[in-house]
């Protein structure tokens, strides 16, 4: 394979993932024509760390996803499983081919674009800076968000110093190495997902002293992707803005949230590929689709917003469709 090729692999499970493969693997089909690689659907299996059987059952979406052009791929949790449903992203990169490069998506996106335009290096990792200063939360008494970040590549051998973003102020949460886990890529598969959980294992199970007080849920896999990449020679400047989480991509997360904030072009690009009947059977079986999508619910959301002063805070966005009614998860 190629520098120019690659696989990308998304996670889905039983219930609203599954649905948002769908629309991911449409989204991909219809915009991405020249996509040369594997769209691998991971889906976790039933085990001990699962009271539930998480797996994707459904006839009617696995002959959807096939007949899309994806391959599902079912992995068995080891390390995570229910009480940290954040580490599938992790533990199923064991399951991917290995030597072929890699990106890692979120379900909850849509490809906007063609992916094969995106200049990725992977050689150089790197991960979505559609973010926010969600942790750390340094304490009054405790050490700063340096003391925190430091410990943890202390921890595994890295080079603190490198990591930092010099033009922003000491103790100010973007000098240091911050990702959304909303997306990522690399070279190898198995050597980035062994490396990433041999991080995540440690932090959760033995946390450094620095890390006293500060939430690891929901945060782990936020918490350790910088280490992993900035191990790979990776970081912030690996890929040009504008692409992923851009003009090709829209990590849209919830469906009240992406009429209220996205783009019209990303509204457009959601309508189109769920317009197919094919299509349509499955996804209105899911109650915020069939709602938000098929019967006009997201129009009303997007209504409520002007989408070029949204309030600042996406808890005011939230709130307000809560409070009309609309929110779905």
């Amino acid at each position: 394979m190629s520098q120019s090729s690659f696989n990308i692999m998304i996670v889905a499970q039983n219930g609203r993932l599954q649905y948002e493969a769908i629309l991911f693997a449409a989204s991909l089909r219809h915009f991405s024509p020249a996509f040369s690689g594997q769209l691998y659907v991971a889906v976790p299996q039933a085990g001990p760390l699962w009271p539930q059987d998480p797996s994707v059952r459904n006839a009617d979406v696995l002959e959807t996803l096939k007949r899309l052009g994806a391959k599902i791929l079912p992995f068995d949790n080891e390390v995570f499983g229910d009480s940290y449903r954040q580490g599938n992203k992790i533990e199923a990169l064991k399951e991917l081919p290995p030597g072929e490069p890699f990106v890692f998506f979120d379900s909850d996106t849509l490809i906007t674009d063609e992916i094969t335009n995106v200049p990725f290096d992977f050689n150089r990792p790197s991960a979505s800076l559609r973010r926010e200063g969600t942790w750390p939360k340094p304490t009054l008494y405790g050490p700063g968000y340096g003391g925190i970040w430091k410990s943890l590549y202390d921890r595994f051998d890295l080079d603190f110093p490198s990591s930092l973003d010099l033009s922003q102020p000491d103790e100010y949460w973007q000098r240091y190495l911050y990702f959304n886990a909303g997306f990522f890529y690399g070279s190898c598969p198995r050597e980035f997902g062994a490396r990433f959980l041999d991080y995540a294992r440690s932090v959760r199970d033995n946390p450094p002293d620095a890390l006293v007080g500060q939430a690891l849920d929901p945060w782990l896999d936020q918490i350790v992707l910088p280490l992993v990449i900035h191990s790979f020679g990776g970081g912030r400047d690996a890929l040009p803005a504008g692409y992923l989480d851009g003009t090709t991509s829209c990590h849209y997360r919830l469906f009240p949230l992406l009429y209220a904030q996205e783009s019209d072009r990303v509204i457009a690009a959601l309508t189109e590929i769920a317009a197919p009947n094919r299509i349509k059977r499955v996804l209105k079986t899911y109650e915020p689709i069939k709602r938000m999508v098929y019967q006009g619910r997201g129009a009303k959301v997007r209504a409520l917003f002007d989408q070029d002063d949204l309030p600042k805070r996406e808890q005011a966005i939230r709130k307000r469709i809560k409070a009309e009614g609309f929110w779905f998860r």
